[in-house]
This record gives structure tokens, C-alpha cells and sequence, in this order.
């Protein structure tokens, strides 16, 4: 019995364009020892073949048509690690598949050394009767990130795949969740690190060297850069009647994690306000090039709620989820961010209101309103594998056996 187990090291969150890493072990399981004796035949255990690979999975509603036409980013490999025929996906991304090993024989009680010298491969046993591989991979640049949607789903998964002798091939799934970088600095980045102009000044032999960046590196800086920097944009809500609120945003991107803050200002305000609501929403769109037929769907998540009569200043605070997906956009479909407002206002132009000196001040008891509702479009980046991994939590490690 070989018992296949795949571990993430470093969880199972990655930017797209990162680098992951997958420890594989292949373990011999020793039999107890009230069995009965085996042959020499059932003594070992063999293994002729272990490859891994990435897929990305994608699930389309049944209106979405033309899928495979309009979201396949690069061709997807016939070999033995395709989707399970009870699976109604398409494969839209697949990595090259790469060989762990060939003819792998495992022996209770024998132990073993060895190496495998092939680039980003490293292949050690030991003494319990096991063998321990590292799978290292690169996520594409240009790759979807991880979505579900009610039109469209994305999903990653570590695809380890392995026969035994004259045994039918056995799949191990791992899955991953993959966020999306803005490709914008990402290709900035990338144009950075390959500017050789450093490489051609003099050095000196004393000083130290500096680590080179990478790419992702620059580029979540970048990112750094763009969800740090306050802008304070101010909108002026109206209606037929006059001045409902003065609303500051102090910026417009954000990151996953991240507290949108605002206030309301009714000092200016011309219309009594008697309650305002905020959520943060999702617009889920259809991109398919000449069709007609355009879907869309929209999320809420999370909401402000605030009963403001009366009331000078209100601030908002909308947290953002961790869970959720930044903006992006492919072939199929496109995912933006925004906040939605709906404003209550009276029509009462002789409604009292409650002053500071009051001590008792009584509600009015009927109120003619009427409801005005605003979208403002934000900005949703992703943050730092290691932020989202805090709030999400996921298995690491998963096992496959073999009987």
C-alpha cells in the first residue's frame, strides 16, 4: 500500500506570476505486524511513473456559450492529468507537465539514496521507507485568477499523477487559490529588472552586493504605491429638490482587507436625509465579443446602515473581505468593484428637527420619503498572499492512497 501525500509549504494562496511549491512523498506503508507473511512479490512496492502539473478549471452557466472559443489561453495538453469525466469544466490554463520520477521501487526495510538532477527538482528517501520530491512551478502572468461566480468559476488545481505496475492511473488534486496582479505593473516591473544600464557602472569589489528584485517583487511595491496614496475625491448628492449630502472618499483603490473610510457631510444639505445605506458590490459581466445577449450579475458584500436625521457628520467604514476576487477582466468575463448608496430622504419641507438644547425631543410619527440610489466605481487590488491566508483558512496537505 503506497500512501501519496502533496503539502504546500507555504499555504495554498499565490499571485499570479509567483513561483509555487508542492512537497510530494510517496510512503510505503509497512504492514502490521499480526498480517501474515507475504511473498517475496508483495515484499516492494513499484511506482512506473509520477508527473505533476497545474490546471485551471472553468465552470460557465449555461447562457455563457462559447466558452472554449473565447476564454482558452494557451492549449491544453493530452496526457493522463486531464479532468475526470464527472467534471463539466474546461481546462482554460495548463503548465507543461513534468516527470518526479521513473520506475520507483519502494522496499520496507531497505533504505535508499537519490538525486535527481533536473532543473527545479530536488529528490531525496528517507528512512521510513519513503521518498520525498519537490515540485516547483510557474503560475502564467496572463492566467485568471481564482473566481466563483454565478456565470463563470475559475479553479486551480496541483494535478500529481501516478500508476502503479500494471494499475490504472491515480490523480491527487491540490487545490490552490490564485489572485490576480494588475498586469499593467507587473509588465512594468519586469521591463525594470531587465534594464542593464546598473550592470554597465563600475563596482566596487568593497562594497556589498545588493539582492537583486524580482519582478514581483517591484511589482507589489508598485501596488504598495497605488492603495497607500490618499486623494480625497468629494461628490455633491442631488436630487429634484435640492442638496441631499456632500460624500468624501479619501481614495479610490483599496486592497483586499482593507476599510473603506468616508464621511457624510449634511451641513450643505438643502433636503432632510433620514437614512443612508452603503454596500460594497461586485458587477459580474459577460465580455464575449458580438454577443448580443449580455449577462450580468451583481454581489453585495457587506453593508452600512445609518439612521441620520438630524445629523451633522456621519462617517462610513465598508470593510473588504478577504475572500472575495479583485478586479480583472479575460476573454469570457469581467469583474468590477462598487459602492452602492441608497439615500432616504423626506418630502416634509416642515419636519422638526432635534437641536442640541432639546431633551426630549419626539420622533415624527409620519414621514413622506422617498429613495434615491448612487453607484461610485472603486478600485480592488489584490494584497499579499500572506495577509489573505490569515483570514482564509484551507488545508495544506492532501492524501492520496493507494491499495
Amino acid at each position: 500500500m503506497i500512501e501519496v501525500i502533496a503539502k504546500l509549504p507555504r499555504g495554498h494562496i499565490y499571485l499570479s506570476g509567483e513561483s509555487l511549491e508542492c512537497h510530494v512523498t510517496f510512503a510505503h506503508l509497512p504492514s502490521p505486524t499480526s498480517a501474515v507473511a507475504q511473498s517475496h512479490e508483495d515484499a516492494f512496492e513499484s511506482l512506473a511513473w509520477a508527473s505533476a502539473q497545474i490546471h485551471c478549471y472553468c465552470f460557465a452557466d449555461s447562457k455563457v456559450t462559447r466558452v472554449a472559443d473565447a476564454d482558452k489561453l494557451s492549449p491544453y495538453p493530452g496526457t493522463a492529468l486531464g479532468p475526470s469525466t464527472n467534471e463539466n469544466a474546461k481546462v482554460v490554463v495548463s503548465t507543461k507537465p513534468k516527470i518526479l520520477f521513473c520506475d520507483l521501487r519502494l522496499s520496507p526495510g531497505q533504505t535508499k539514496t537519490c538525486t535527481i538532477d533536473y532543473i527545479q527538482f530536488s529528490c531525496t528517501y528517507c528512512s521510513n521507507y519513503c521518498v520525498l520530491v519537490t515540485y516547483v512551478e510557474h503560475i502564467p502572468n496572463d492566467s485568471p485568477p481564482s473566481y466563483r461566480g454565478q456565470l463563470v468559476k475559475y479553479s486551480y488545481k496541483i494535478t500529481v499523477g501516478t500508476q502503479r505496475v500494471n494499475s490504472p492511473v491515480r490523480l491527487l488534486r491540490v487545490p490552490i487559490r490564485v489572485l490576480p496582479l494588475c498586469e499593467t505593473l507587473l509588465n512594468e516591473a519586469m521591463a525594470l529588472c531587465n534594464d542593464t544600464t546598473d550592470e554597465l557602472t563600475p563596482t566596487n569589489p568593497f562594497m556589498e552586493v545588493k539582492r537583486k528584485e524580482s519582478p514581483l517583487d517591484i511589482a507589489l511595491q508598485g501596488l504598495q504605491n497605488i492603495t497607500a496614496r490618499r486623494n480625497p475625491n468629494y461628490y455633491m448628492i442631488t436630487n429634484g429638490r435640492g442638496k441631499v449630502v456632500r460624500f468624501c472618499l479619501f481614495k479610490s483603490a483599496y486592497r483586499l482587507g482593507e476599510d473603506i473610510i468616508g464621511t457624510f457631510d449634511f451641513t450643505v444639505a438643502t433636503v432632510s436625509c433620514v437614512q443612508v445605506s452603503v454596500s460594497l458590490q461586485c458587477e459580474e459581466k459577460t465580455t464575449l465579443a458580438g454577443d448580443c445577449n449580455e449577462q450580468k450579475r451583481i454581489l453585495t458584500f457587506g453593508n452600512f446602515h445609518e439612521v441620520c436625521l438630524g445629523y451633522d457628520y456621519v462617517q462610513l467604514i465598508v470593510p473588504i473581505p478577504l475572500h472575495v476576487t479583485p478586479e480583472f477582466a479575460t476573454k469570457l468575463v469581467g469583474l468590477s468593484w462598487r459602492l452602492h448608496f441608497e439615500f432616504v430622504t423626506s418630502t416634509n419641507r416642515d419636519i422638526a428637527l432635534p437641536k442640541m438644547e432639546d431633551a426630549h425631543w419626539q420622533a415624527p410619527g409620519d414621514v413622506t420619503v422617498e429613495t434615491m440610489v448612487w453607484s461610485l466605481p472603486v478600485k480592488l487590488y489584490s494584497t499579499t498572499p500572506n495577509q489573505v491566508a490569515q483570514g482564509v483558512v484551507s488545508h495544506v496537505e492532501n492524501k492520496l492512497v493507494i491499495r
